[in-house]
């Protein structure tokens, strides 16, 4: 049985819709939640589903702790699902193919270092575009820069506010991500 990581700095929303998804898996399960916000409520969702959880600071994040962690546990695959910081080269060499990212836009667009949460969908809205998503993406070095793994649409109204355009993006998410996130692992068994 293949052992998913999930990194988070928020509610965690994302986190608890994949771990439900992987509940009575024989392929994967979600054995660790890490964050970087001791206040994230993704902890306490942690607690509650009785999955292990670490929080940990940015220098542990640079200089290999977190790494350690990952691979003494045995992680095999790696999802950030709201996690806000660059993940480090180290984490990225070592997982390289088996880590990922959720988006709330349609990549390239919208993308880069300080757009996520609310503010890519007030980007979005002030932009007037007529579509957005999610995208699905392999961890590189680099903010949303590697490559597309998967992308969903949807369509935005005359009337959509960034919090409308936030509802249908979350409802392209758990629809979409852990599907995503299966096939992936389900590629990792083949291989």
């Amino acid at each position: 049985m293949r052992s998913i990581a999930i990194f988070a700095s928020g509610s965690g929303s994302n986190a608890e819709n994949i771990n439900s998804w992987f509940v009575g898996s024989k392929l994967a399960k979600v054995s660790l939640i890490l964050s970087d916000n001791p206040n994230a409520f993704v902890l306490e969702r942690a607690k509650r589903l009785g999955i292990e959880h670490i929080v940990f600071n940015l220098t542990s994040l640079r200089d290999g702790k977190v790494l350690m962690e990952l691979q003494s546990r045995g992680i095999d695959f790696v999802v950030l699902a709201g996690f806000l910081r660059l993940i480090p080269q180290n984490i990225v060499e070592a997982y390289r193919g088996r880590i990922i990212n959720i988006h709330p836009a349609l990549l390239p667009k919208f993308g880069g270092k300080g757009m996520y949460g609310n503010k890519v969908h007030e980007a979005v809205v002030l932009a007037d575009e007529k579509e957005t998503g999610i995208t699905i993406h392999y961890v590189n070095e680099h903010y949303d820069k590697g490559d597309i793994v998967f992308q969903a649409r949807c369509a935005i109204e005359s009337t959509d506010t960034p919090q409308t355009v936030a509802a249908k993006v979350h409802e392209l998410e758990y629809k979409h991500f852990p599907k995503v996130i299966e096939t992936l692992v389900k590629q990792l068994e083949q291989k």
